[in-house]
């Protein structure tokens, strides 16, 4: 009940710190009765990418979504018989619909995952099938690391590899791996030692479970290994997650054709299923390891035609994350400027106080736009000077040949109106 009261009613989405333009501002429509909420979206929404929020009548933010059409994904919560659904769920629950426009759908997803990790919205993080769930999966907890698995990016974790789509799976892996590389998979709070350390008394200690026993462990509890034997186990599974090494993978192959030849074949079974999700990590740490190393660029994206507003917008990535954007600049003047910031940046790696920002949570949200659009890639270009000045020529000529009209944008009815007018939150946030 305590938690309940401490909510707060949504104002808006704040800044866009990754929307070098001036931001469309917030719209709105509310209305008790759903079949009058579905009217006014049909009425109001628009057919342009962006990002959407979901209020209750407490006016709490309750959902944040993403769409390349806005009205055509707000109008399919409304379709017939889907009560049981998550989104018709979401709808009932919903008095007020807020969103904002966005230049792409590159840029809405952006948004939309800052969104989520900002507001935490009850409907993203709860309910959600366990194959769907975000997830990161991590290596550390001193003294002695280990693998394990969380809802957040733990900042204290030695290695971090995500968010991931799948927590089953990961919850599997991370089980599989701690086994095969002998760590600990014991709570971060049962005390751990080492041979090679120094005891003030000479207490005999016991295992807290059976995995010393099996030679799944190398005991850090009972000080049954040294500092260093553990190290180099935590060495080599931090090869794994960094994409370096496919040994669990390997291993797994070779218990289950083992177990087989055997005639063992439920323990077959039961090491093909653990293959499977060791398998599923080991290709996100590829997929994520070839970013970081190959995904050093500039992205340009321009905005889509339906926006009417004909801009293109330049991501700097490095390693695999956004770490800024940047307008593409039109004039000789703004190519200058352009020019010696792209310098700054290249020059800025590890820097304090160099005013790129990198954002590890964008590292997967990039690694899999690419997967999904690697014709995309063809746009990137390293910042020379001369590739600079070509993709700024190249942006001019995509805004001329874009009409400039475009569709023209509604504004949001307020409750009770026949007409429709600016939300009373409405806000237009300069960047």
């Amino acid at each position: 009940m305590d938690a309940f009261l401490e909510e707060k009613n949504f104002d808006d989405f704040g800044e866009d710190l990754l929307l070098p333009f001036r931001q469309a501002g917030l719209r709105s429509i509310e209305a008790e009765e759903t079949s009058e909420l579905r009217a006014q979206v049909r009425k109001y929404a628009p057919k342009e990418p962006g990002v959407y929020g979901m209020l209750n009548p407490h006016g709490r933010l309750v959902y944040v979504g993403k769409s390349k059409c806005l009205r055509n994904r707000l109008l399919s919560y409304f379709l017939p018989n889907n009560e049981e659904d998550k989104s018709g769920r979401i709808v009932q629950s919903t008095q007020t619909i807020v969103w904002e426009p966005q230049p792409s759908d590159f840029a809405a997803l952006v948004r939309e995952q800052y969104l989520i990790r900002h507001f935490q919205p009850r409907f993203n993080v709860q309910g959600i099938p366990r194959r769907q769930q975000s997830i990161y999966v991590c290596l550390g907890h001193q003294p002695a690391e280990q693998f394990y698995t969380a809802k957040k990016r733990d900042p204290k974790a030695d290695f971090v590899l995500g968010p991931l789509q799948g927590a089953g799976r990961a919850n599997r892996a991370v089980e599989v791996l701690n086994r095969l590389y002998r760590l600990r998979d014991c709570n971060s709070s049962q005390p751990c030692s080492f041979t090679d350390q120094m005891q003030l008394f000479d207490i005999e200690l016991r295992p807290g479970c059976i995995r010393l026993e099996i030679d799944s462990c190398l005991g850090p509890c009972i000080s049954a290994c040294s500092r260093r034997d553990y190290d180099q186990q935590v060495a080599l599974a931090r090869e794994f997650l960094s994409g370096q090494s496919d040994w669990p993978v390997e291993q797994l192959e070779s218990q289950m054709d083992s177990a087989s030849h055997e005639l063992h074949f439920e323990q077959a079974a039961v090491i093909r299923e653990d293959l499977k999700c060791v398998r599923w990590l080991y290709h996100r740490t590829q997929d994520i390891a070839r970013a970081r190393e190959n995904y050093n660029f500039v992205y340009p994206v321009c905005s889509y035609p339906e926006t009417g507003r004909n801009q293109t917008i330049w991501y700097l990535i490095r390693n695999g994350m956004i770490e800024g954007a940047m307008a593409c600049p039109r004039t000789d003047s703004e190519l200058e400027a352009t020019t010696r910031l792209l310098k700054k940046w290249l020059k800025s790696e590890n820097q304090i106080g160099s005013g790129f920002v990198a954002r590890p949570e964008t590292l997967a949200l990039v690694t899999s736009w690419f997967k999904k659009n690697g014709k995309e890639l063809r746009n990137t270009f390293r910042p020379t000077p001369a590739r600079i000045a070509r993709a700024a020529k190249e942006g001019q000529t995509v805004r001329s040949s874009t009409s400039a009209s475009g569709p023209k944008r509604r504004k949001s009815p307020t409750k009770g109106s026949a007409r429709g007018t600016d939300s009373s939150k409405a806000k237009t946030v300069k960047v």
